[in-house]
C-alpha cells in the first residue's frame, strides 16, 4: 500500500473519531516528534564534539612537531646569515620577517573567524523543517 493510500485510509478512520481523541493523538505525536528530534540533535552534537576533540588533538600534536622543525630551520638561517654579517643582525632579520608573517596570519585568521557561523546540528534543523512542512501540508487537507 503506498503512502497516499495509507494517508487516505487514516484520514477516513480519523473522521469517525471524536475531536478530543484526535487532539490527544496530535499532542502525543508532536510530543514524541519533539523528543526524537532533540535526541537526534544530541547524538549529532555528541558525534561532532568527539570528532572535533580528536581533530584538535591531532592538529595540536602536528603543530608542536612543526614548531620544533621551524625552530631548527630558523636557527640554520640565522647561522647562514652569520657568515656574511654579525650573528645579531641575522637573528634580527629573521625575527622581523617572522613578526611580519605572524601579523599577516593573525589578520587573516581574524577575518575568517568573523565569517564563521556558529556550529549547528544541520541534519536536525533540516529534519525539523521537513517535519513542519509535513504538518502544514497535512493540516491543509
Amino acid at each position: 500500500m503506498d503512502e497516499d493510500a495509507r494517508g487516505d485510509a487514516a484520514a477516513a478512520a480519523n473522521r469517525d473519531r471524536p475531536i478530543g481523541d484526535l487532539a490527544k493523538q496530535l499532542s502525543e505525536q508532536v510530543s514524541r516528534l519533539v523528543r526524537e528530534e532533540l535526541r537526534l540533535a544530541e547524538l549529532e552534537m555528541t558525534q561532532k564534539g568527539k570528532r572535533l576533540g580528536f581533530g584538535a588533538a591531532m592538529f595540536g600534536g602536528g603543530g608542536v612537531v612543526a614548531l620544533y622543525g621551524v625552530a631548527a630551520v630558523l636557527a640554520a638561517v640565522i647561522l647562514l646569515l652569520a657568515k656574511v654579517m654579525p650573528a645579531w643582525g641575522g637573528a634580527l632579520i629573521v625575527g622581523g620577517v617572522l613578526l611580519a608573517i605572524a601579523g599577516t596570519l593573525a589578520a587573516l585568521g581574524r577575518r575568517q573567524l568573523k565569517r564563521a557561523t556558529p556550529p549547528v546540528p544541520r541534519e536536525t534543523v533540516d529534519s525539523v523543517k521537513a517535519d513542519v512542512e509535513e504538518i502544514k501540508e497535512r493540516a491543509h487537507r
